[in-house]
């Protein structure tokens, strides 16, 4: 089933106004016909079961079937701050993290960082990776599109993230996996939560101690190194299994007490 995001004000008395460049997507590349279904996200988190009523070259209207209830979003924000990696490695990142449930990936320039983008450069390059963000959204059947902020010094992240109850950095450095299962067993539903990955060459000694004060935790992947688009995607699957094992289990058993949950 193809999906499709609009602005709220696109939906109105059961019917949902598809414009823009999706409008030729949808006629010229997917071959939509009237009586096909789709699905409709508003961006604010909310689906729609349509179907195809009229296409013309400026608009296709969609008829509202039935909102959809059971939500595909995470049920925690998790923000993913990624030291710039090397060639178009983001771009793998960001796909596969948008596809893993993140809700905002933030790049980050840090002492390792071989890229250096100018500002007309870096204009250029998020407006590529937040079109790599809403294809991904799109694919994954995702209800809102994450979205690309602009390029943050390491400093300047941590602060960002201070707005995020939990905060968690991998670092090589760091031992035991059983340290790693005690950090994220306080991951719950209803959290923010920040997510640090360095470049090729990892966090700096005075950039762990940064992260340290403010109360981010370094936590282990195992004793293998990763590459940097490989460390944030394994950290983000670990929380999203959990999050999402615990949204079920409240679901199957709505009277379990979280101590009785199964942890990862």
């Amino acid at each position: 089933m193809h999906h499709f995001f609009v602005k709220p004000e696109q939906i109105a008395e059961g019917m949902v106004r598809i414009t823009g460049p999706d409008v030729n997507h949808a006629k010229n590349v997917l071959r939509m016909k009237p009586g096909e279904e789709l699905l409709v996200s508003d961006g604010t988190g909310q689906d729609y079961l349509c179907r195809v009523a009229e296409l013309d070259s400026e608009a296709v209207l969609a008829e509202i079937l039935k909102k959809e209830e059971d939500s595909r979003e995470l049920p925690s924000r998790i923000i993913l701050y990624q030291g710039l990696p090397k060639s178009d490695k983001m771009e793998l990142i960001i796909q596969k993290a948008v596809e893993l449930g993140v809700s905002r990936i933030v790049p980050v320039a840090t002492k390792n960082a071989v890229v250096k983008l100018d500002k007309k450069k870096e204009e250029s390059k998020l407006k590529r990776w937040q079109s790599i963000a809403e294809s991904a959204a799109k694919q994954s059947k995702r209800s809102v599109i994450p979205e690309i902020s602009g390029v943050l010094t390491l400093k300047e992240a941590v602060k960002d993230a201070s707005v995020c109850g939990t905060g968690f950095f991998a670092y090589e450095h760091q031992e035991g996996m059983a340290g790693t299962a005690k950090e994220l067993a306080g991951v719950g539903a209803g959290q923010s939560i920040a997510v640090f990955i360095g470049p090729e060459g990892g966090f700096e000694p005075e950039e762990v101690q940064m992260a340290e004060e403010a109360g981010i935790r370094p936590v282990s992947l195992g004793k293998r190194i990763l590459r940097t688009e490989t460390a944030g995607l394994t950290l983000l699957s670990v929380l999203m299994m959990k999050l999402e094992l615990e949204a079920a289990e409240k679901i199957s058993n709505p009277g379990a007490k979280a101590g009785e949950r199964q942890e990862l």
